[in-house]
């Protein structure tokens, strides 16, 4: 399975080859992929190297060759739609649709159609494990029962990521940080957009 910052440069690499009939320079990697160091894309091709997706050839500039590794990904991971961020922390504003996809395990969802991602912002469910920067899976549901952790979308302009607990009345989403409190609201004031599923960590 590929971390995000691996599938950009491995998609990169192939999309540079296939126009240019040449590999791309490391400054040029790096300004691609947003990363400051030369070493940050070192670290990157030799993760890719590890799980065979490319093979570099030592002391030679630009010498890659690309494993034929479709059938694999193909088989192995799914694309689903990447929507933004999310707060795991302070609200911020509701998520809006995106082009941009990112591949997922197969074992993470049963309907790519069903599942969509998110990039979470903030640390308030840091003691379950979903840091900030960290890459949600969302199986889209209306519907929750206590416990789940799920995506609420708060007054229709703000959604957040936080566990689910409904009481007679009303709604409370929960923080798993003690340093963040539990909201509370009122009916009709929180619709759910979907519940956690899965969680791709980004190194």
């Amino acid at each position: 399975m590929l971390t995000v910052k691996q599938k950009d440069l491995l998609d990169y690499l192939k999309s540079y080859y296939s126009e240019k009939m040449v590999f791309p320079t490391f400054d040029e990697m790096r300004y691609k992929l947003n990363i400051k160091s030369k070493s940050g894309i070192h670290k990157l091709l030799k993760s890719l190297e590890e799980k065979k997706y490319i093979k570099r050839l030592p002391h030679k500039a630009r010498a890659l060759t690309i494993n034929n590794f479709e059938n694999k990904i193909e088989n192995d991971e799914t694309s689903l739609p990447f929507l933004g961020r999310i707060a795991a922390g302070n609200p911020i504003e509701a998520i809006t649709n995106s082009f941009e996809q990112i591949s997922v395990p197969n074992y993470l969802v049963s309907n790519k159609n069903h599942h969509f991602t998110l990039e979470v912002c903030g640390d308030s469910m840091i003691d379950d494990g979903i840091f900030d920067g960290d890459i949600v899976v969302i199986k889209k549901t209306n519907t929750a029962i206590t416990g789940d952790i799920v995506v609420a979308l708060i007054d229709e302009n703000e959604v957040t990521l936080k566990k689910f607990r409904s009481f007679k009345n009303s709604i409370a989403l929960e923080p798993s940080n003690k340093n963040f409190k539990t909201r509370i609201f009122g009916e009709g004031r929180v619709r759910i957009q979907g519940k956690l599923v899965g969680l791709i960590r980004k190194f």
